[in-house]
């Protein structure tokens, strides 16, 4: 699921602000990056069923490489996907109301935070 409609793609900032907001926003970046991209992710674990889903916010450098504080970065669509051990994300199912709706907020007030 994409969530275009939030402003999010598109915005260039320097990366070790973004690490400084994603931090903020409890998104991680772990060990999902190479010299051009990373990814940042929210897990949310759907307690009644074991189901795993990740907000994920990938974002690419466009100058400079990953890793490096002064590197400007763009931010791409943020996706809810859900996790299938051992094949991976799948991003076209039909996800739980209320972790949709906790998606929005955050991203909403993730936003908020980039346009300050």
């Amino acid at each position: 699921m994409k969530f275009e409609k939030y402003g999010i793609e598109g915005k260039e900032i320097k990366f070790g602000l973004l690490e400084t907001i994603m931090d903020h926003h409890r998104f991680v970046r772990e060990g999902q990056w190479d010299y051009e991209r990373a990814m940042y992710d929210m897990k949310y674990e759907k307690q009644s069923t074991g189901e795993v889903f990740y907000l994920r916010i990938p974002v690419y450098a466009i100058q400079g490489e990953i890793e490096d504080r002064h590197a400007i970065v763009r931010m791409m669509t943020p996706l809810l996907g859900k996790h299938y051990y051992p094949h991976g994300v799948e991003y076209d199912e039909e996800f739980p109301p209320e972790i949709v709706k906790d998606c929005e907020r955050r991203l909403t007030g993730l936003l908020e935070t980039l346009e300050k």
